[in-house]
């Protein structure tokens, strides 16, 4: 992949990421000078919050719902209204990551995720509390694709693979911790700390960022170097989206709601397309979509996200609705789904020497249908060890071994102008998959009944992972045929062979 000069035509960028044949050759060595590793400790840092933040309410959302007064279906509201902004606005982020300098994005946006974190820990009512979520998850969707690039621009060769793979186990294990923090925290302090404690990691991470981070100066950008009402119709068109799915729950499938809010989703995504073909800076340059290995790792992004988000957020419900486990007892069940995501990341990263990452992922895939299926038998009578331990630590294993061959392959030899630009399209996938991930696996649950008893749990958590094993299936088709069939180059930033 490199910068290329595609053919013009009316209201299109000239300048877009395009599939190179020499990309698919890369030098033997490609490593160059080593680089200091501070800097991607200061990005892990960032993208650990972000991820951590994802997860983090959902041993909290008892607390929450009965301190703010929240009703049942709304209570998914405090994950989705972050997920919404943050997946809705990363296309964006990565241009003016592109655009702007990547230093001062970071800088900027880790403000704001730190600020809004201390604002979300005070809210008091729960249209405070979603609004503040809100913001933090807008400061995500910059603050993500810029702390990326600096990984994509600053290192190269075995470092940058090293680094993609550590993005990747981040994505995936972070999830899963955010469940043990958010339980440990709310036990022993309130749910209000599990936003304050990004504020002291915020502010070491900005004192470490200032004095390490490169500085880059792209030519100067306005505003009319973004797509802006590209943008504007993305996000909203995807909040919509979530609107429907989110109250589907209560309302039905067939509700005016419901009705309502999937065809203004579908016609303002609709618009969006129609905008980024006339749009002389479009937030996706139409050559985007032949770059087959990004387009293919950030469809399994979704895909993969989506099913975890979904199953900690299913999960979390029945060990407390259910089982009856305290918040940190919920959060210590998950050590052993969050260890097997660790060893999961970790056979992957040793596999993509041997063989493809369409392997990797398509197994890594099985492996998860195979423990949804599992978990689907759960029942009013479930043990912990017995009748969902086996399935999570299968689950966690499985989605391990997706996130770092799609990582590492969706970015591979993406040329450093173009590393905000891809990383916000792959991170893309990894926040719209986690919002839809709830959603869906929400709506699916609640058709078999309410998330409110006991008795409504248990039939929802079989039915929500019967339709996990469904979608886990047609995701690993999917890589199966369209991720890389070869292994990576050792010592190259590239792939070898077909893309």
């Amino acid at each position: 992949m490199s910068l290329t000069e595609s053919a013009p035509h009316p209201g299109a960028s000239t300048t877009a990421i395009a599939a190179d044949p020499h990309a698919a050759h890369p030098p033997a060595n490609d490593d160059g000078p080593r680089k200091s590793w501070a800097v991607l400790v200061v990005a892990l840092t960032a993208q650990i919050l972000v991820v951590l933040d994802i997860s983090v309410v959902n041993t909290a959302l008892p607390s929450i719902g009965s301190a703010l007064k929240l009703r049942s279906g709304d209570l998914q509201w405090l994950v989705t209204a972050y997920l919404m902004m943050s997946g809705g606005g990363l296309l964006l982020g990565g241009r003016i990551g592109d655009r702007i300098s990547r230093r001062k994005v970071f800088l900027t946006c880790m403000t704001l995720f730190t600020g809004a974190s201390l604002v979300t820990g005070f809210a008091s009512t729960a249209n405070e509390l979603i609004a503040a979520r809100a913001t933090q998850g807008l400061a995500a969707a910059l603050l993500t694709p810029a702390a990326l690039s600096l990984v994509m621009t600053t290192y190269s060769g075995a470092q940058r693979r090293k680094g993609l793979a550590l993005w990747g186990a981040v994505g995936s294990l972070g999830v899963a911790a955010g469940v043990l923090v958010g339980g440990a925290v709310t036990t022993w302090a309130s749910w209000h700390f599990i936003f304050w404690i990004n504020v002291p990691i915020g502010i070491v991470a900005l004192a470490v960022a200032y004095k390490t981070l490169p500085a880059n100066r792209p030519e100067h950008a306005g505003l009319s170097q973004f797509d802006l009402p590209g943008a504007a119709t993305a996000l909203v068109g995807l909040m919509a989206l979530m609107f429907a799915l989110g109250g589907a729950t209560n309302s039905g499938w067939t509700s005016i709601r419901t009705l309502v809010g999937l065809s203004v989703s579908a016609a303002l995504l609709s618009a969006f397309t129609v905008i980024e073909r006339r749009s002389s800076q479009p937030l996706i340059p139409p050559h985007t979509w032949k770059v087959k290995t990004l387009v293919s790792g950030t469809t399994v992004m979704l895909g993969i996200t989506g099913l975890l988000v979904g199953a900690v957020f299913l999960t979390s419900i029945f060990v407390q609705g259910v089982l009856g486990y305290s918040a940190l007892k919920t959060g210590l069940a998950f050590l052993p789904f969050a260890f097997a995501i660790t060893v999961g990341t970790q056979v992957a990263r040793h596999l993509l020497a041997h063989t493809s990452p369409r392997n990797i992922a398509a197994i890594g895939l099985a492996i998860t249908a195979g423990a949804a299926l599992l978990l689907s038998s759960a029942s009013g009578n479930a043990h912990f060890a017995t009748d969902l331990l086996p399935g999570l630590v299968l689950f966690g294993l499985g989605a391990g071994m997706v996130f770092v061959p799609v990582s590492v392959s969706a970015m591979a030899g993406i040329p450093p102008q173009h590393a905000g630009l891809a990383s916000g399209f792959l991170m893309t996938g990894h926040e719209v998959g986690a919002a839809l991930g709830v959603a869906v696996l929400s709506a699916i649950a609640s058709s078999a009944g309410s998330l409110t008893s006991a008795s409504g749990i248990s039939a929802s958590y079989s039915r929500g992972f019967m339709g996990a094993a469904a979608i886990a299936v047609a995701i690993g088709v999917i890589a199966f045929l369209r991720m890389p069939r070869t292994a990576i180059a050792a010592g190259a930033g590239g792939m070898h062979g077909h893309h």
